[in-house]
């Protein structure tokens, strides 16, 4: 049992944390990604609540990136970015990995041109004749 003159460690609601470190745009959609298991805790599922504290490990999959950062600050209040960046620091191989993935995905794209506008009545037609061809 916890003796009661100590106090416990301070610590932030997690999905408290992810928005005031602008890994997302609301507390909702942080805990929905939580509850989604995209939130990984010191290499452990977690729930929105559960107490971050300094020195914690997160792994976050957001869209298509990754991070892996440690928490280096608390704070319940959301702030510009320049103090956001200050509440985490991400590994070398994070920022590695993620830089590659965003290349690979620009190098993939860069074959595809976007049509000007949208299809005409004939165009659809035709798109929908193609269509049908590739489900023989």
């Amino acid at each position: 049992m916890q003796n009661p003159t100590e106090t416990p460690a301070p610590g932030v609601r997690l999905d408290i944390w992810l928005w005031a470190a602008r890994f997302f745009k609301t507390r909702s959609l942080a805990k929905q990604m939580i509850e989604g298991g995209k939130i990984q805790v010191n290499d452990a599922a977690c729930k929105p609540s559960r107490s971050v504290r300094v020195g914690d490990r997160l792994h976050i999959a957001r869209g298509e990136d990754r991070y892996s950062i440690v928490v280096l600050g608390l704070s319940e209040q959301r702030g510009p970015a320049s103090v956001a960046q200050t509440l985490y620091s991400e590994s070398e191989e994070s920022r590695l990995a993620r830089q590659q993935a965003a290349e690979q995905r620009r190098l993939e794209a860069t074959g595809y041109a976007r049509p000007a506008t949208k299809p005409d009545k004939r165009a659809r037609r035709l798109i929908r004749a193609l269509g049908d061809i590739d489900s023989l």
